[in-house]
């Protein structure tokens, strides 16, 4: 089952931009209703797409400096990386097939 690791400032440089697979970054925060409600369909894209695309979460709260860096302006923002990019972005709450017909164009 793929597992959806945190990152933080510290960590982002390695797990996400230095990547040689797309990395999607789900940047919520703990208070953050719409986000609990995406964390399902989150957890299903990490388990639809393991080994192809690493997903992780990113707590805007304790990592304020990369959400400015990428204009994150709400949550829940979900940002595929590739090559250390972003090529791709949502923004709220949306369904699973919608999410898909978004990011599956990046998948190869």
């Amino acid at each position: 089952m793929a597992t959806i690791q945190d990152v933080s400032e510290a960590t982002f440089q390695p797990v996400v931009l230095d990547s040689s697979i797309p990395v999607l970054v789900d940047f919520g925060a703990v208070w953050c209703g719409p986000c609990k409600m995406l964390d399902p369909i989150v957890k299903q894209l990490a388990q639809d797409w393991d080994g192809k695309v690493t997903v992780v979460k990113l707590d805007v709260d304790d990592s304020p400096q990369l959400a400015a860096d990428y204009q994150v302006m709400g949550v829940p923002t979900l940002i595929l990386f590739q090559n250390g990019k972003p090529v791709e972005r949502v923004t709220g709450y949306q369904p699973k097939d919608r999410l898909v017909n978004k990011f599956k164009p990046h998948l190869g």
